[in-house]
């Protein structure tokens, strides 16, 4: 199939410009491009209008789980008939194993796995060796880290069609190469069920499965399967089953592997002997001798990943594969907010490696754990094809890869222009601000405030509320859950200002927000450089009234260049204003789009060219829909039961409904506490 790009409107403003220069220059072969494009001038829809004219399989990388969620969402909109897949982290909480020798602390993996993000990781790694060519996968900067071999991975697809000879046993025995268990219990994602001639696989990449039906040696029917009740949705004639995970070990090879690893493991332990440290040799004896039975048994073990050397058939000191060698040679790569992703890349190499170092120095792991790691940056690299850099403020690393030019997209369509910029001095800045925060307030709009420190945040939020301001703080030990809350109820004017430190920066759609102040805006650093002041001001940006205000004693170099180049945006945008007749006009979103957005899977009954066509159902505040309970076991079991689907919702990444979930929930343990009086 090819791109097909679905959207009610055309590119307009600086689009068009950038549209063309970015498809010339991948078609001229150019391998670096950087995309420098102002919040909120559409710089996604930009980048799906060149992929639509190049017709590329492409990766879009950026530095978080909620950016990637936001961009997963906007791509779907605007590719619905195509492959968009979805690959992050799979973990809800992961603490790697670790060994603190002052302390003489031994640190045991332990995870959490999110099995929604594991199906989707497997969907995209699915559908990119499916053959399609019209696939786009938004990855966070896990996707450099290792996964197994994709020949491996590929020669475990099993294909089946109707009519095929092949036994029973035998396609059993593939189902299991392909880490497939059998069940007779729970038929959970990754299992199989054995009746007669008959086997029903769940698939866990899917929400469906299939049913095998043989006739002697061959399939007679290949049935997809509901997966809940197990009833049949349709007859297929031939079907692809890819493998359980994303690490499929050859079994071919699984002896000549046990003896690799049984060589390196005495290699080590002599080692140890020869430099006195027999507690070491006991130990890493002891540890590879108990993996190596696991693996015997049972085909893998816990931490088997540290082993993927040779199961990749790896030389020491190579790269491990990762998800961008799943693509076909010729996709385009788009890092997003590059100026914060780029750096993430570059420094997961080294903390991986250190860690791993006193593990293997201590006689936990072998040496050849080392070589199970994230790409170091110079590998990432070599494997990029032609890639596109996206942001507000590039680094430096994307500006010398591109010579320092970019591709400027500074108008926007809507034509709001960048906030202007007032230095005030940060004597009286509270009460200054005050004021202002009562002008904003009384219009109906919303404000940002931003500190050096949480604890400046959370006393400044303390203050807001003893003047009967409707304030709350974001920072860092907000959990994620609470802080997607926290920004819904900004846009709802559930409150007025947020108060907050550095997350405030990229990738918010806070058009109601109208005023941005930083508090002490001169005191120069990591905070307080160009491109955070350039980043936080942008917040004010999708506003026609939006003023960003800089509480200051002195002009730093970083605010002289942000107000420089902020006056030179404005300039041209206005220019651009009066030749086009075009009037700024804030776009406010209804509460609907609120609601929906922030959520990884489809909204019901949500078309995206229609964004008032939500099925209001889905947006029902679980606290309107109220029940009296009589008893203390019936008020328990409903807390249970509700605990259960807020824990669901969070799972699939729905936290809009989790978090009106864990509010009734705490309503509801509220009450049960008053009734246990």
């Amino acid at each position: 199939m090819q791109f097909n790009l679905q959207s009610n409107y055309s590119p307009a403003g600086d689009q068009p410009s950038a549209i063309d220069q970015l498809t010339n220059g991948l078609i001229d072969g150019e391998q670096y491009q950087t995309l420098l494009g102002v919040t909120g001038s559409g710089k996604t829809f930009t980048i799906a209008n060149v992929i639509q004219n190049i017709q590329k399989p492409t990766l879009i990388i950026t530095h978080n789980k909620t950016l990637v969620a936001q961009l997963y969402g906007e791509f779907k909109q605007f590719f619905p008939d195509n492959a968009v897949g979805y690959f992050v982290s799979y973990y809800d909480y992961y603490q790697p194993e670790a060994y603190i020798p002052t302390s003489n602390t031994y640190i045991e993996k332990d995870m959490s796995i999110n099995e929604e993000l594991d199906k989707l990781r497997l969907q995209a790694t699915a559908q990119l060796l499916s053959g399609r060519r019209d696939i786009i996968i938004v990855a966070s900067v896990s996707c450099i880290y290792g996964m197994g071999n994709p020949v491996d991975f590929e020669n475990g697809i099993i294909r089946i069609h109707q009519g095929q000879v092949i036994s029973r046993q035998g396609f059993l025995h593939a189902l299991v190469n392909s880490l497939y268990h059998r069940s007779e219990g729970d038929f959970t994602r990754g299992t199989f069920r054995v009746k007669g001639d008959t086997i029903d696989i769940n698939l866990p990449y899917v929400d469906f499965g299939y049913r095998v039906t043989f006739f002697g040696d061959e399939i007679e029917t290949i049935e997809t399967l509901e997966l809940s009740s197990s009833k049949r949705i349709g007859l297929v004639e031939n079907a692809a089953i890819f493998p359980a995970t994303l690490y499929v070990a050859p079994k071919d090879i699984l002896q000549q592997v046990i003896h690799e690893i049984q060589d390196e493991a005495a290699a080590q332990e002599e080692y140890f002997k020869k430099s006195g440290k027999y507690i070491e040799a006991q130990r890493v004896s002891e540890r590879v001798n108990y993996d190596l039975e696991m693996i015997r048994e049972l085909g893998y073990c816990n931490g088997i990943e540290n082993y993927s050397r040779f199961f990749d058939r790896r030389k020491p000191g190579t790269r491990p594969f990762c998800l961008l060698d799943y693509f076909p040679k010729d996709f385009l790569c788009v890092i997003d907010e590059s100026h914060q992703t780029i750096p993430q890349i570059s420094g997961m190499y080294g903390g991986d490696r250190s860690r791993k170092l006193n593990l293997v120095d201590y006689g936990f792991r072998l040496p050849s754990a080392l070589d199970n790691r994230p790409q170091n940056f110079h590998e990432f690299e070599n494997i990029l094809n032609q890639t596109i850099f996206v942001s507000a403020t590039p680094g430096n690393f994307e500006l010398e890869k591109t010579g320092g030019i970019v591709v400027e997209q500074v108008v926007r369509p809507t034509g709001l222009l960048d906030p202007p910029i007032e230095v005030r001095p940060s004597i009286n800045q509270i009460d200054d601000l005050l004021d202002e925060i009562d002008k904003r307030v009384h219009k109906g709009d919303r404000v940002l405030v931003t500190t050096l420190t949480k604890r400046m945040a959370e006393e400044m939020d303390k203050y807001l509320h003893r003047i009967n301001i409707k304030s709350k703080y974001i920072h860092s030990e907000v959990d994620t859950l609470e802080r997607v809350e926290i920004l819904r109820q900004l846009r709802l004017g559930e409150i007025d200002v947020l108060v907050g430190v550095n997350l405030l920066r990229e990738g918010l759609d806070l058009p109601e927000v109208s005023l941005v102040a930083i508090l002490d805006a001169d005191k120069e650093g990591f905070l307080r450089n160009e491109k955070s002041l350039t980043q936080t001001a942008g917040r004010a940006a999708r506003n026609a009234d939006g003023l960003v205000i800089f509480y200051a004693d002195k002009m730093t170099d970083s605010m002289q260049k942000t107000i420089d180049e902020t006056q030179r945006r404005r300039e041209k945008q206005i220019a651009y204003n009066i030749e086009h007749g075009i009037t700024p006009k804030t776009i406010i979103k209804s509460k609907e789009q609120v609601f929906a957005q922030g959520s990884v899977l489809d909204v019901k009954g949500y078309d995206p060219s229609n964004p008032y066509s939500i099925d209001e159902s889905t947006l029902t505040v679980a606290a309107d829909e109220q029940i009296v309970y009589n008893t203390i076991p019936q008020l328990e079991k409903a807390i249970t039961g509700i605990k259960k689907k807020m824990e669901k919702a969070a799972k699939d990444m729905d936290f809009m409904e989790a978090a009106k979930l864990r509010d009734e929930m705490f309503r509801m343990q509220k009450e049960l506490g008053e009734m246990k009086k």
